[in-house]
């Protein structure tokens, strides 16, 4: 059984480690409302996500879990202040998406026209070996 995890990519561009597909890495997961990636990722990928990875302090009390990545997806998106807005705060502009597969997630994406980079969609799965796995394989 696979599960899509929400990696932003400000956390990983802070302290995180890059990652790729079969790569074993231990993450704390939290679950998440789908419905608040829906602006950055659109409804129907937004329903498809399980969990986001965490480690800046909303993690406490929670042991981190081992996936094996299978699948990384890059997500970049249009940001801009809502009309109406007060706070004039940049937020995803809705049906602005560009998904692209990526071999390697180290939190610094290619730039793309009129986007900018959000995080990542990560395709895994519960592992039974620990994230010395991926270690032994050189990330």
């Amino acid at each position: 059984m696979t599960l899509t995890v929400w990696v932003d990519g400000w956390q990983i561009q802070c302290c995180g480690e890059s990652f790729a597909p079969g790569d074993v890495v231990s993450w704390t997961l939290l679950e998440v409302d789908p419905e608040d990636y829906a602006d950055v990722v659109g409804s129907e990928r937004a329903a498809e996500i399980d969990f986001c990875e965490e480690h800046h302090g909303r993690q406490e009390g929670r042991a981190p879990t081992s996936v094996e990545v299978v699948s990384i997806v890059e997500v970049h998106c249009r940001y801009g202040v809502s009309p109406g807005a007060t706070d004039k705060a940049n937020r995803p502009v809705p049906g602005t998406v560009v998904l692209v597969p990526v071999e390697e997630a180290d939190g610094w994406a290619k730039a793309r026209p009129g986007v900018s980079f959000a995080g990542y969609l990560v395709t895994a799965r519960r592992a039974a070996d620990g994230p010395e796995g991926a270690a032994a394989r050189g990330r």
